[in-house]
């Protein structure tokens, strides 16, 4: 069964830090790109960066920028997200979704294979 599993998420005070991981099964991550989304409640999903294995890592939302950081480690078959310096508005729950190939799309029409969602508690 080919799926993504994220797992990381919880509550953090603002300027915490969560790493959340996006494990593959039933495939290996080699030959995909991997993006890290999220969706606020009440607002659209948003693409916050995304990994290839040959063209290295592109960032979609600048807020994001020098706080978050994408890593994927083919060996473990997981991409990571390391969050930092975080807000109460990264408030969301956080997904991955894979492509196949070496770029990164940036509409998330493009991913084929989504995981469930890990949730991303900021609050005081």
């Amino acid at each position: 069964q080919v799926q993504l599993v994220e797992s990381g998420g919880g509550l953090v005070q603002p300027g915490g830090s969560l790493r959340l991981s996006c494990v593959a099964s039933g495939f290996t991550l080699d030959y995909y790109t991997v993006g890290w989304f999220r969706q606020a409640p009440g607002r659209e999903r948003e693409g916050l960066l995304c990994i290839s294995s040959t063209v290295g890592s592109t960032l979609f939302l600048n807020s994001v920028k020098d706080r978050f950081t994408i890593s994927r480690d083919n060996a473990k078959n997981t991409v990571y997200l390391q969050m930092d310096s975080l807000k109460p508005e990264d408030t969301a729950d956080y997904y991955c979704a894979a492509v196949f190939g070496y770029y990164c799309p940036s509409y998330d029409s493009d991913y084929t294979t989504w995981g469930q969602g890990t949730q991303v508690t900021v609050s005081s």
